[in-house]
């Protein structure tokens, strides 16, 4: 729940900045580029973004504790995109 928090307080002052610079037509810029940024995180590291042999040497040779930790960070980034590419997604149709 923080965590969608704090991807709903970084989409509305990626929305007031893009305000600022742009103005209104391109309101949804700042938010959907973070939004973009967060899950490229996510998806690096998950581990989605490597070859199978790679994917299967890493799920070998990390322990659990570690796995773990790198799945939360996976959802914890994540769970930031979210709110930042629906209020983009909004800012865009409400605008066109």
């Amino acid at each position: 729940m923080k965590y969608l928090l704090i991807g709903l307080f970084l989409s509305l002052c990626g929305v007031l900045i893009s305000i600022i610079l742009w103005g209104m037509e391109k309101s949804y810029l700042v938010s959907g580029t973070v939004g973009c940024i967060f899950i490229v995180i996510s998806m690096i590291f998950s581990g989605a973004m490597v070859s199978g042999d790679r994917m299967r040497a890493n799920f070998a040779t990390e322990t659990t504790d570690h796995r773990d930790e790198r799945n939360k960070f996976t959802l914890n980034s994540l769970y930031i995109a979210i709110p930042n590419i629906v209020v983009a997604v909004l800012f865009y149709y409400l605008n066109k």
